[in-house]
């Protein structure tokens, strides 16, 4: 889709104050619903296949006490192809969000977390992005996700893209880790999206291992050169 279709916010990808922080916070919460209600999707729009709901999770610096459930924030659920670019028309691009912020887009039954149900059996393809990639990268891998071009049935479980001050990662969730043949396709595809080179080397993780070492991305080393 059109890149054009969007203005994105601006912002500065330096260290910011906590009033600054919570300040972004309050920006994106703006678009809050509740997360129980029911979404239906306006009369002549186009549905998509499934539901999506956006959450927004910011580590707060000096607060080491707080759960991962506490800093997820959900944003909205949408329907539609016409709703999804309403709302993400005014969220800030990932490559301008700053500290150690994640973006994650879930089907709208699935939670981001790896003890969910639809996620407690799969894992995730892992990419690490040079810094000034994540906008990019991130759309064209959410654009693909939404118009279901990975034809895996309903494997895929979501998207994520965590911003970090070193790098930015990108990764995409499904729900069967032992399938080869489900996780071989979603990795070519995912090299066809990202238009990757054909010698970029990409890390599986399953949800169990992170569940064992606590991690999301220990122990990868992959980059777009």
């Amino acid at each position: 889709m059109d890149s054009n279709k969007f203005s994105a916010l601006k912002g500065d990808d330096s260290d910011v104050s906590d009033e600054e922080e919570t300040k972004t916070d309050k920006d994106v919460n703006k678009l809050l619903p509740l997360p129980t209600q029911k979404v239906e999707c306006p009369e002549g729009e186009h549905r998509l296949q499934y539901n999506y709901s956006l959450w927004f999770s910011r580590k707060t610096p000096g607060k080491t006490n707080q759960s991962y459930d506490q800093h997820l924030k959900h944003v909205i659920t949408f329907p539609s192809v016409e709703r999804f670019w309403a709302y993400y028309s005014h969220l800030v691009r990932p490559s301008d969000l700053s500290g150690h912020s994640d973006y994650h887009l879930f089907k709208e039954s699935i939670r981001p977390m790896w003890e969910d149900d639809a996620n407690k059996e799969g894992g995730k393809w892992i990419v690490r992005l040079k810094k000034g990639l994540a906008s990019r990268c991130w759309e064209n891998l959410i654009v693909a996700m939404l118009g279901e071009q990975f034809m895996v049935g309903d494997e895929i479980c979501g998207a994520v893209i965590s911003l970090r001050y070193q790098e930015d990662i990108l990764s995409l969730w499904n729900r069967t880790a032992c399938d080869n043949v489900v996780t071989s396709r979603i990795r070519d595809t995912l090299k066809r999206v990202l238009n990757l080179p054909l010698n970029t080397v990409m890390e599986y993780k399953t949800h169990n291992d992170s569940l064992r070492d606590k991690s999301s991305y220990r122990n990868t080393d992959v980059f777009i050169r």
